[in-house]
């Protein structure tokens, strides 16, 4: 038999005793959570949790009989389908921009600055969010309104995954679409994303807009792939070298904050 992790639980369940009320449902999520960590046999379940066998397998059969978990002879204890309709209709409630507005309104609080939210559409970022600042400052951004990704801290956030190959693709796409004239070079701006890819977080040095510079870092969900990015956005004169370095940590600090109700877990 191998060894399964023990789940730790708060108080531990004498022989016989009758579990009951919100115990039961804690004991209930704690089966689940041992079967989910590799515990398959009725022995491991109750190893792993400190219980009798016969209040492990109470637990499980009923966890069973929901659908919540499965039993197949010599096999033992798997997840149940119930678990996959639960994580789609999960998946589908869990709205990133209702997720992420407290913790915006929270960072554009804290920088009196412009905060957006925005998730990669095709080669362009497209922005749900606007938290305008308290300073007198005129950010042309709109919810709804796509912008480049080379140009932008937020688009920066989203792509910084990508490898170089497509980060040249992105770059050649800007140049061969027109409009906007930018001024940093293939080579300058492939340095800059390889430094920000290293850090985790990208600037927008009035790139895009005169004067307007932004702090970006990217959002990331219990796969721990980048779903979206955030950024807070002010005039160049409050957005020297100095504050940017300083906003970098608040701004990822949000921005984790935000994976981590998504699901994410550090590596």
């Amino acid at each position: 038999m191998r060894t399964v992790p023990s789940i730790n639980p708060s108080a531990g369940a004498a022989p016989g005793r009758v579990l009951a009320g919100s115990q039961t449902l804690v004991r209930g999520l704690e089966v689940l959570q041992a079967v989910a960590g590799g515990a398959s046999s009725l022995a491991e379940l109750s190893q792993a949790l400190g219980l009798t066998r016969s209040t492990a397998h109470r637990l499980a059969a009923t966890l069973v009989e929901h659908r919540y978990l499965t039993f197949t002879p010599r096999v033992g204890y798997a997840l149940g389908a119930k678990l996959l309709e639960l994580g789609f209709l999960a998946g589908q409630q869990m709205s990133l921009p209702r997720i992420a507005r407290d913790h915006l309104e929270r960072l554009a609080a804290s920088t009196e600055d412009t905060v957006h939210l925005g998730v990669l559409d095709g080669s362009r970022a497209l922005y749900l969010d606007k938290l305008p600042g308290r300073r007198r400052i005129e950010i042309s951004s709109r919810v709804g309104e796509r912008q480049p990704l080379r140009s932008t801290g937020l688009g920066k956030a989203l792509i910084l995954d990508g490898d170089e190959a497509h980060w040249r693709e992105l770059y050649a796409f800007e140049d061969a679409i027109g409009g906007h004239r930018y001024g940093v070079d293939l080579a300058q701006w492939l340095g800059r994303m390889r430094d920000y890819a290293g850090r985790g977080y990208a600037f927008d040095l009035e790139e895009n807009e005169d004067r307007i510079r932004c702090v970006a870092a990217p959002v990331r969900d219990v796969s721990r792939k980048i779903v979206g990015a955030i950024s807070v956005s002010s005039a160049a004169q409050y957005m020297d070298d100095e504050r940017m370095a300083r906003l970098s940590e608040e701004v990822m600090g949000a921005a984790r904050a935000i994976s981590a109700d998504l699901g994410w877990s550090p590596p």
